[in-house]
């Protein structure tokens, strides 16, 4: 028979392995030429986006891929250009989980993507400010929302400040490249 002390042992034990097993959001780093961003991603809430752009990481599809994107008072954009502004090639787009109840809110991570609700693959932005209007329900149909950034704003702040300039069709191109160096799950 177990002591009270040895069966409280044992549940705490318990407890926490199964607060291990069932961490649900994993975070990455986004190590760029301007310092990293760390960012919380939300599997409870957006499964497919996350299962999506965790893919790409573990690919390292990302690595060496840069900000292509940068409006200060909006977002930064990235996760799908070379730095020849040469679009990489993408597994096939997923369904937008705009509707999760995430919010554009400054420092909220989102999947870039074309009019088609139904077309984002690789492209993520950062939102530098509140952006209600790409929320779902908004003028746009929604942009999904899968994570946030836990620290790290101030290399957001940094990249959003940067000079852009026109590059071919391609505007608010950064003047001086925007490089991600790679992105990676953070040890848990």
């Amino acid at each position: 028979m177990k002591t009270l002390a040895q069966f409280l042992l044992s549940l705490f034990i318990s407890i926490i392995t199964l607060n291990a097993e069932t961490k649900m959001n994993p975070s990455v780093k986004i190590e760029t030429n301007l310092g990293d961003i760390i960012v919380e991603l939300n599997a409870e809430k957006a499964p497919l986006t996350v299962k999506n752009f965790l893919s790409y990481v573990e690919d390292k599809f990302y690595d060496g891929t840069i900000f292509h994107r940068v409006i200060k008072d909006f977002m930064i954009q990235g996760g799908g250009m070379t730095s020849d502004m040469n679009e990489k090639n993408t597994k096939a787009a997923i369904t937008n989980e705009c509707a999760n109840g995430l919010k554009n809110d400054r420092g909220a991570i989102a999947m870039a993507r074309t009019n088609d609700l139904d077309s984002a693959t690789s492209q993520f932005f950062i939102n530098t400010v509140d952006n209600k209007s790409l929320n779902h329900g908004g003028p746009y149909g929604g942009y999904c929302v899968f994570g946030k950034v836990t620290d790290g704003m101030d290399v957001v702040d940094k990249i959003r400040t940067v000079p852009t300039k026109n590059v071919g069709h391609h505007g608010d191109v950064p003047a001086q490249e925007v490089k991600i160096l790679s992105i990676a799950k953070v040890a848990e």
